[in-house]
């Protein structure tokens, strides 16, 4: 019996160790965005899950829609989705960008050549090129309603100092 008790510690300090520690992490969305030849802050921070299909098709899911500034003002829904291949994002859902007071859904996402240090934002009617340097990092983004209330106020004491100023 002492025989038995004897080999079994082994296997159950083996069966603890093989549980106790994930085989593997997860990985992040911006990492899978870099991986996939894509800058990390197409995204931002406040990602909450996703889906990765075999297939291609990628699922964000935020905490809700927000907004933040890269070059304009861009509005994330609280459910974004695209197909995601190496440097590209196409049919791309539930992400808007601002063009002279306009909002325009983004349609597709690319990098044709990383070396060129610009990306490119299909907006439907046009295709706009901005530099990769603003994507680096993943931004904050903004609950909608906070954004604007605070964009409110800036363009209030601004309206202010002016009339100060007559």
């Amino acid at each position: 019996m002492a025989f038995l008790q004897y080999y079994q510690f082994p296997f159950l300090l083996l069966f603890f160790f093989f549980f106790s520690f994930p085989l593997s992490q997860p990985m992040s969305i911006h990492d899978l965005l870099k991986s996939k030849g894509l800058p990390a802050g197409l995204l931002p921070k406040e990602v909450k899950s996703y889906n990765f299909s075999s297939n291609g098709l990628l699922e964000v899911f935020l905490n809700g829609p927000c907004l933040t500034k890269f070059d304009t003002m861009v509005f994330y829904e609280s459910y974004v989705k695209a197909n995601l291949t190496y440097g590209c994002l196409t049919g791309v859902h539930g992400l808007s960008q601002e063009e002279l007071f306009v909002w325009l859904p983004v349609k597709g996402i690319s990098v044709d050549d990383p070396n060129s240090g610009l990306i490119i934002l299909d907006i439907g009617l046009a295709h706009k090129q901005l530099s990769l340097s603003l994507f680096e990092d993943p931004p904050h983004c903004k609950p909608d309603g906070v954004l604007k209330r605070n964009m409110g106020r800036n363009r209030d004491l601004k309206h202010k100092d002016r009339r100060d100023s007559f």
